[in-house]
């Protein structure tokens, strides 16, 4: 993949103490996803309803058989959602307890950081349990999700139940 975020000697770590991240797009904001979560990135498909989802889940996708989720960064950090566009990217990862397909504008690339360049999200946004940390990179600030945490108990337990899932 082409990096189309600022250069930085935060990108080119040793190997020890490295997170290495999946650093996506969204309303030109920079986002990131640990790469060991995520599976592949795919096209924009048709996403079906879910009656009962939470409302950050915009519905489900067939993924080679599998009914996984398709749920909106936006929705979560409360910026403004439009309709889906088939200019769209879907990032497949996996949390310890499902698959999700994540709604981005693009991918731009995979990026290297010391986890020491990584400030915490508890002192400068407390309760934002799903943003894991927060990299400055030149004028840029990347927003590093928990995908863990993504979802809350209580939107697991909605979604569950909306999926059919006991």
């Amino acid at each position: 993949m082409q990096t189309a975020y600022p250069a930085s000697s935060l990108f080119t770590a040793a190997a020890h103490n490295v997170l290495r991240l999946v650093v996506v797009a969204l309303d030109e904001r920079w986002f990131a996803l640990p790469l060991a979560a995520v599976e592949r990135v795919v096209r924009m498909v048709d996403v079906t309803p879910l009656p009962g989802a939470p409302g950050v889940v915009c519905g489900v996708i067939n993924v080679a058989g599998d009914v996984v989720a398709a749920v909106s960064i936006r929705k979560r950090l409360g910026l403004a959602q439009g309709a889906l566009r088939s200019s769209d990217t879907l990032v497949l990862a996996r949390t310890s307890r499902r698959r999700l397909a994540l709604i981005v504008d693009s991918v731009t690339g995979v990026a290297e950081c010391l986890q020491a360049d990584v400030a915490s999200t508890a002192e400068i946004a407390p309760g934002a349990s799903h943003i894991e940390g927060i990299l400055k990179t030149g004028e840029v600030l990347i927003l590093i999700h928990d995908l863990e945490q993504f979802l809350s108990p209580d939107e697991e337990q909605s979604l569950e139940r909306a999926m059919g899932s006991p």
